[in-house]
């Protein structure tokens, strides 16, 4: 897989409602807003939803491909997907989102720490289910980890009637 760039080819209808390639492009790597200068991530921003059921006619489609910038703020009742590559030897900052989170490891290893203390080493072919936990992402490798990650917008957890909200924060 190449680190630069990801091919994203993008289906759709032609005028008598036959199944079309609508797109065929490649997408460059973007940072997100939270990460300015606080991690080596790169970032394929491929696709967003922002309402359910999806809007799939072809005026949606503008919105849906720009993505999204950010892994804090939602629109509520949406969806993102990205690609991510986290550098041999660095890190993510601690974060919690307002989202479950499918994480699939594609390629490489990382661990995921917890706020509570748990590390779990992820490999190539695991799946990770994020549930609006706080955590880190550490590659203590020789070679790049690369994720695919699916975020759909989630009411935020309580617990014991405390709101555990999004968090963005630098490294400790």
């Amino acid at each position: 897989m190449n680190t630069l760039r990801i091919r994203r080819i993008i289906t759709g209808h032609n005028a008598t409602g036959e199944a079309v390639v609508a797109a065929d492009e490649h997408i460059a790597r973007s940072s997100l807003a939270e990460d300015a200068g606080r991690t080596d991530a790169i970032f394929f921003s491929l696709w967003a939803t922002h309402e359910m059921p999806v809007d799939l006619g072809d005026e949606a489609t503008t919105r849906q491909r720009a993505a999204m910038a950010t892994t804090i703020v939602g629109s509520g009742s949406g969806s993102v997907l990205r690609i991510g590559v986290l550098a041999p030897g660095t890190r993510s900052p601690m974060h919690r989102t307002e989202s479950l989170d499918y994480g699939i490891c594609l390629e490489g290893e990382c661990d995921m720490e917890l706020d509570g203390g748990d590390t779990v080493t992820v490999r190539a072919g695991d799946v990770v289910i994020q549930r609006g936990t706080n955590h880190v992402w550490h590659n203590r490798s020789d070679a790049p980890c690369r994720f695919a990650w699916i975020l759909l917008d989630a009411q935020p957890v309580e617990i014991a009637g405390r709101r555990l909200g999004t968090s963005w924060r630098p490294e400790e």
